[in-house]
């Protein structure tokens, strides 16, 4: 049975003042969420309360914090993701008009920030974020990387905050649990709560991360624009890379979305340019067929082919450009080929991690940052938030360690791209 217990500072005896308005519902912590909620207890003769369960976000009634005396602070980490300057509005507005918490800094560029050499963070106030829900970037700025733990934890100490807010992927999370574990072994009164942030959806415990709607409809964007452009000219060829390491999840959602890709490529499921169901032979065959073809590929698809070198700050390798390494290998295959082929290569991945997000992108941050809020004053800690079966809930940080979130080849989204573009199951 996997530990999926949240860490809590106790006593909770201060009640909570949502309770002035008589319809909230507060939660209880035994209120859980069945993680696999198709289940047959006849079958496997298990009572429930041995199945894997997840606890649900939302009020409670008793807090840890006095909400008066609290000093928080924000943190954005990693790349630029739509809906962040959402999230920080809805953190500064939740703690300050519902929680009363008046006291709230904004870490400059990161966990840098924290460092010794770090930017003097500045007060946010509801009045600095109120027109930041449709804005894209981040007000706090970002970086990649890390000082010292034990470096950050200081800082923390240092400016009397109680609870820091993590607003990341991965590495951050990775980051926020080592901050943790630090101000566990200290014995201090600090509540770390990530808020995950991945354009990429990669994120395990996390159906949908925020920015992934705005994400899919930028990237469609692009795939339409593609196929214009490779109708507008005789055998034209669109080649559009977009965002995805090692989940092809706006690439495949994308394709799908837009219903004009003929061929897509993602990091789960390999591939070969030559064989009779090479990438090339494929396209060949379309150009001959309808005269255009539109190719979408992930960003970490095809990285046995190209050759990436180093590492960036956040310790992730570098990825080969298997974009341009495919806009270079389908231009020399048809060199001397009668179909007189012509190339547009689209990598709109800048324009779409800084765009405005949806508005369902803005109900979701909004959602998300109402439940780490929450979360906060009950004490709860070295957590984030996750999104399972339609539902928020609190996830220990732990639990990321070594797993990643991915496409199925097997499963449904992946058996829609397959329909939508006709490709087969083995590509080479």
């Amino acid at each position: 049975m996997q530990n999926l217990i949240i860490d809590q500072f106790h006593p909770c005896n201060i009640p909570n003042p949502l309770s002035r308005q008589s319809t909230i519902n507060f939660r209880c912590d035994p209120e859980r969420l069945l993680v696999q909620p198709e289940l047959s207890v006849l079958e496997n003769d298990l009572p429930l309360n041995t199945q894997l369960t997840l606890e649900l976000a939302g009020p409670r009634e008793k807090l840890f914090f006095d909400p008066p005396q609290v000093k928080a602070a924000l943190v954005t980490c990693g790349g630029l993701c739509p809906g962040l300057n959402a999230v920080i509005r809805g953190l500064v507005m939740q703690l300050w008009h519902l929680y009363g918490c008046q006291c709230i800094e904004g870490i400059r560029y990161g966990y840098q920030g924290l460092g010794l050499q770090g930017e003097e963070p500045f007060q946010l106030t509801p009045d600095l974020v109120s027109g930041l829900k449709e804005v894209g970037g981040t007000l706090l700025g970002s970086s990649r990387g890390t000082p010292p733990t034990s470096e950050l934890v200081d800082t923390l100490v240092r400016r009397n905050i109680n609870m820091l807010f993590t607003i990341g992927g991965d590495g951050t999370m990775r980051g926020a649990q080592a901050l943790w574990e630090e101000i566990r072994r200290r014995g201090l009164n600090i509540g770390i709560i990530g808020i995950p942030k991945t354009i990429d959806n990669d994120i395990p415990w996390v159906r949908r991360s925020f920015g992934f709607d705005t994400a899919v409809a930028e990237a469609v964007k692009a795939i339409n624009v593609a196929e214009i452009e490779a109708k507008g000219m005789p055998n034209g060829i669109g080649i559009v890379k977009l965002m995805g390491r090692h989940a092809g999840f706006i690439t495949a959602t994308a394709c799908v979305a837009s219903g004009n890709a003929n061929l897509c490529l993602i990091p789960e499921v390999p591939f070969s340019l030559q064989g009779e169901n090479g990438v090339l032979a494929l396209i060949e065959r379309r150009l001959k067929a309808r005269h255009h073809a539109v190719i979408v590929v992930a960003e970490g698809a095809g990285q046995d082919l190209v050759q990436g070198e180093g590492f960036d700050a956040s310790g992730n390798a570098k990825l080969g450009d298997i974009g341009l390494y495919l806009k270079q290998k389908i231009t020399e295959y048809f060199k001397d080929s009668p179909l007189n082929v012509g190339i547009k290569y689209i990598e709109p991945s800048y324009l779409i991690r800084s765009a405005p997000p949806t508005a369902s992108d803005q109900l979701y941050c909004d959602q998300l940052a109402r439940a780490a809020v929450h979360a906060a004053m009950a004490g709860k800690t070295g957590m984030l938030l996750g999104n399972w079966n339609g539902r928020i809930t609190h996830v220990p940080i732990h639990m990321l360690a070594g797993k990643s979130h991915k496409v199925n080849p097997h499963g449904e989204l992946w058996f829609s791209v397959r329909e939508n573009t006709g490709q087969p199951a083995v590509i080479g």
